[in-house]
């Protein structure tokens, strides 16, 4: 009897701890300012290694990397698109399949997955995502001719898919324009604020890690 009761409360505490963990995942950037790069990596060290990485992997400018995350799910870990409403009031489905930190949709991850090999890939793992905008900026890249410093550009190929972008698509959306506008605003910001902080943030802590 005892022995069950151990068991009962040692399953008790695992799913308190999974739970708790899950609650700060969720609200930890909340408390932190999204607007300054150099806040964001000292609060979340482990997301400058991820970007730098990414960087170090496939050239895409860290600061590209910060602000395509940040209009696109503003640091939410699990954000998914907004439900359509039924007459104003019932939630119907969502537009689209995009989710995580940088809203990609499901075809778009499994294209990811399958050509990088990187089967347990997870759009809600900041990492993983990190890799993918090196990985999908690369393709624009290598596809369409478009530099990863004309940040302007990247991110309407990046919204809008590389067919997309080819159609030109963006000319019919003034909203998606001015939003690409205020990315390569972001990238330019974030990037700036970085040249204060990164010999900082590069210098590595207690046994040489992050």
């Amino acid at each position: 009897m005892l022995l069950n009761l151990s068991m009962r409360l040692e399953k008790i505490l695992i799913l308190s701890s999974i739970l708790l963990i899950f609650i700060v995942a969720c609200s930890s950037i909340d408390n932190i300012n999204t607007a300054d790069s150099c806040i964001i990596f000292e609060e979340k060290r482990s997301w400058y290694k991820s970007t730098k990485n990414s960087y170090t992997k496939w050239g895409t400018p860290i600061s590209l990397q910060l602000a395509i995350i940040n209009q696109e799910s503003s640091f939410k870990q699990f954000a998914k698109p907004k439900r359509k409403r039924l007459l104003g009031l019932i939630p119907g489905s969502r537009p689209s399949s995009a989710f995580g930190y940088a809203q990609v949709t499901n075809p778009t991850w499994d294209w990811y997955k399958n050509r990088t090999g990187n089967s347990n890939a997870s759009r809600a793992n900041f990492k993983d995502i990190t890799d993918f905008i090196g990985w999908y900026t690369t393709q624009t890249e290598n596809i369409l001719g478009i530099s990863k410093n004309d940040y302007y550009n990247q991110y309407l190929a990046y919204h809008e898919g590389h067919n997309g972008w080819k159609n030109k698509s963006y000319n019919s959306k003034k909203w998606l324009i001015d939003v690409a506008k205020n990315v390569e605003r972001k990238t330019n910001m974030y990037n700036n604020q970085l040249k204060e902080c990164e010999d900082r943030l590069n210098k590595k802590g207690l046994f040489g890690i992050f």
